[in-house]
């Protein structure tokens, strides 16, 4: 029998993996083993690709495997369905969709200012998990933020919980509106509460909540509930956790996680003070995008619309309708590697120049003056590799250090980030250890990133 401190099981929605953790409580915490399995939701129960995970551990260590604790993550039931509503684009709107990429959240609709009938038909038509609601700093302007409650009380489901993130001054005024007609409304910090400041965590933690909640929709996932010690949370705040935490130990990072379907990036890092003297709009320590359209199999062919098709298929000496026969999500023959390898780093280099900001030149009345928009990267000293593509391809390593940008570009990417290669595949086991255990969680992802 082995015995082990903490299972950490992470449920996706088409593979579950399960860490096994020993030496957590005596101070010198590790990874025992790892197992996975397909998940099971199309058999009407998760815990059976639980099981299925458990048992390849199980077979990899040799004996039954026994623990204290059982802690989770999922994104099997999907992330969550949410609606992002504001004032201004640049403003509110921008605030509001960091809180809800942070946490897990797939943002379907955001809209500025008044809702029109268009867009409250959109809104139901959508049927979000969570509609997110914000508007105006504080003690500002706050008619747009009430007369988009009303729209929303008149129109909307009342099943379809409510956040309230807006101008202070009006939030009793809407949640009353929101709440006398059976709306579910919590009501949090503003997301833009000045000009110059974004507080995003408060709302990050409620959309936590709700997750925990929707989570329970993936079939057989009550029974999980049942196992775990705690509450579930969305794997991709977990990977955000993870990212915060290793930030406190070794300065400014990004973590890409190249998947089969989607592209995912976290930055938790500081802006340079001359990119803040010109920054249009602040920007979250911490920061998430989710690419949706880059992924190297699912999505495959839209990363392929990206390569220079000729070179792509020199390289690999074969005509451009063979690389259909070299798409798979196990590549195993050389072939294959190397074309996974090269949709890799297509995926990664895309998804961080959308990740990160630019600076433009614009004319006013003095002349020519530079602003910067969006996330500045270039002061970023690590490049972090997790998932399946970047941890288990030859050329993660390769594909990280290639997307230092030169001295000099207008994109606000890394200028001298070395690259780090989660090798135990453990960063999101990591981020929902360090809920209980913190240390613990750091001194795993640093033996992961051989540091």
């Amino acid at each position: 029998m082995s015995a082990v401190d903490v299972l950490v099981a992470e449920i996706g929605s088409t593979t579950t993996v399960v860490n096994a953790f020993a030496g957590i409580r005596e101070g010198v915490p590790r990874l025992v083993g790892q197992g996975q399995a397909p998940t099971t939701v199309l058999d009407g129960d998760v815990t059976i690709g639980l099981d299925g995970a458990i048992e390849a551990l199980e077979q990899q260590l040799g004996s039954p495997l026994s623990w204290q604790e059982m802690l989770a993550s999922s994104s099997a039931a999907g992330g969550l369905r949410m609606t992002v509503h504001g004032l201004v684009y640049e403003m509110t709107v921008k605030a509001a969709k960091e809180a809800a990429l942070g946490a897990g959240a797939n943002i379907h609709l955001v809209t500025a200012g008044e809702l029109s009938e268009a867009d409250l038909s959109e809104i139901k038509s959508i049927n979000p998990n969570i509609i997110l609601l914000a508007g105006g700093v504080d003690y500002g302007e706050k008619q747009t933020v009430i007369t988009n409650a009303r729209r929303l009380a008149a129109t909307i489901s009342p099943s379809i919980p409510v956040i309230y993130a807006g101008n202070k001054a009006a939030k009793q005024q809407v949640y009353e509106i929101l709440s006398s007609c059976g709306f579910g409304v919590k009501a949090v910090d503003n997301v833009y509460p000045r000009i110059d400041q974004l507080t995003i965590e408060p709302t990050r933690r409620v959309i936590h909540e709700v997750f925990e909640k929707h989570i329970i929709e993936a079939p057989g996932m009550h029974k999980i509930r049942q196992l775990i010690t705690g509450r579930i949370i969305p794997t991709p705040g977990a990977v955000m956790q993870a990212a915060r935490l290793l930030h406190e130990e070794i300065g400014d990072l990004v973590v890409l996680d190249v998947g089969g379907a989607t592209t995912d990036v976290h930055s938790v890092a500081e802006t340079d003070p001359e990119v803040a003297a010109i920054l249009i709009t602040p920007e979250p320590l911490a920061k998430r995008t989710v690419e949706g359209d880059l992924g190297v199999y699912v999505n495959s062919a839209n990363v392929l619309a990206l390569a220079d098709l000729d070179k792509l298929c020199e390289r690999l000496s074969c005509q451009p309708e063979q690389l259909i026969d070299l798409r798979t999500p196990l590549p195993v023959t050389t072939a294959e590697k190397e074309f996974a390898g090269i949709l890799t780093e297509i995926a990664a280099a895309t998804a961080i120049k959308r990740h990160a900001g630019n600076i433009e030149y614009i004319y006013g009345p003095t002349g020519r003056m530079a602003v910067a928009r969006g996330k500045d990267l270039t002061g970023v000293k690590w490049l972090i590799g997790t998932g399946g593509a970047l941890t288990r391809l030859p050329v993660g390593y390769t594909a990280l250090q290639k997307l230092n940008s030169l001295s000099g570009s207008t994109c606000l990417l890394p200028r001298n980030a070395e690259a780090l290669i989660d090798n135990h595949y453990v960063i999101a086991a990591a981020g929902v250890l360090a809920e209980r255990y913190p240390v613990a969680a750091l001194q795993i992802m640093k033996q992961s990133l051989h540091i």
